[in-house]
């Protein structure tokens, strides 16, 4: 029997409270949908009612990967559209960055003018894929750094338009360690080996996390959510001291809730801590994996199972949030920095 395979119910007998439906109205401020039809939206919306989820904020505005194509504001326009005749009020849609002939003079200006654009045509935030750092080159087949110059207008504007940057670095860094048994996503990258890094395939983790860090220091004006927390949920410590550092910028929970689920105590009082700077986030979407994030975040259920083993081989454990800590990362502070959400369906 492989270690894949061996993944036995737990024989442990505690008190089990599921949750299919979020106690608060949430908004999830990670989701990734595309090609939206009507038929489409109508099932994401019954969807979205059984969950309690408010609003659903799309971050591929732009369509799927680094949105290079030329195409890419006019789908995102009609995408917009669609949202708002179809269900009113429910959809935040972000728009994405064209990195098409980066490095060629005038690019800058081109990206300033779409993204004022963008935002003139119902846009309401900027998303950056985790491309910038890892895949995205220039004109001459150089890697692009995060925090490379010629995207200091961009970040700059969007603190002057007021609209967040949500900016996803890097990988885990696990990825770049030694595939041996030491490595605790050792399942994930033998069933996905094409997200092994090293520290030239393309640069060593420090050095882009640096990059991203340095963008939050150099546009403390610019409000930035650091997608999947920036990759410091597995150390609170730490993801303490980066929000100390940086008042601007604010923590995205998608991917990361197996961290908090094994140190439900030290978690809890991150949360308490820091209950205005973290916003609920599920990446994916995918309707009954919210079920183990309401669990986690609502609960104080022990042992009870995470819903991918190469994410967490481990058990999770609730963290029992107060409610207006529960309110604050579920709707408050989402509702505080992204602009034009209807706040008419969250309560006081």
């Amino acid at each position: 029997m492989s270690f894949e395979e061996y993944n036995p119910p737990s024989t442990l007998v505690v008190p089990e409270n599921p949750v299919k439906r979020a106690k608060f109205p949430f908004i999830d401020i990670h989701s990734h949908q595309w090609n939206v039809s009507q038929e489409r939206v109508n099932i994401l919306v019954k969807e979205m009612d059984e969950l309690n989820m408010g609003v659903m904020v799309n971050l591929s505005g732009r369509g799927r990967g680094a949105a290079g194509d030329i195409d890419g504001q006019e789908y995102m326009y009609s995408m917009i559209r669609r949202f708002n005749g179809v269900a009113p009020g429910r959809f935040i849609v972000f728009t994405n960055l064209s990195f098409r002939e980066f490095g060629a003079p005038g690019w800058s200006e081109r990206a300033v003018a779409d993204l004022e654009k963008d935002v003139q045509n119902g846009a309401n935030g900027l998303k950056i894929y985790k491309s910038l750092g890892l895949s995205t080159k220039d004109i001459n087949g150089v890697r692009v750094p995060i925090d490379h110059p010629d995207l200091d207008p961009v970040w700059k504007k969007c603190g002057e338009l007021g609209i967040p940057v949500i900016i996803h670095a890097a990988d885990p860094e696990p990825f770049w360690q030694p595939l041996d048994a030491n490595n605790e996503r050792w399942l994930e990258l033998k069933l996905n080996p094409n997200r092994k890094r090293s520290d030239t395939d393309p640069a060593p983790f420090a050095q882009i996390i640096a990059e991203q860090h340095h963008v939050f220091q150099k546009h403390p004006k610019t409000t930035f959510i650091n997608a999947h927390m920036g990759w410091m949920a597995n150390d609170l410590d730490k993801a303490s001291a980066h929000l100390d550092k940086y008042p601007n910028v604010y923590f995205g929970i998608g991917a990361v809730i197996a961290e908090f689920g094994r140190q439900p105590k030290r978690a809890n009082r991150f949360f308490t801590e820091y209950q205005d700077r973290i916003l609920f986030a599920k990446d994916a979407y995918n309707k009954e994996e919210f079920y183990t994030y309401f669990r986690v975040l609502e609960t104080e259920d022990e042992y009870f199972p995470y819903y991918k083993k190469y994410h967490a081989f481990w058990s999770m454990y609730g963290l029992g949030l107060s409610d207006e800590v529960l309110k604050k990362v579920y709707y408050k502070n989402a509702i505080k920095i992204i602009p034009n959400i209807d706040k008419s369906g969250f309560p006081d």
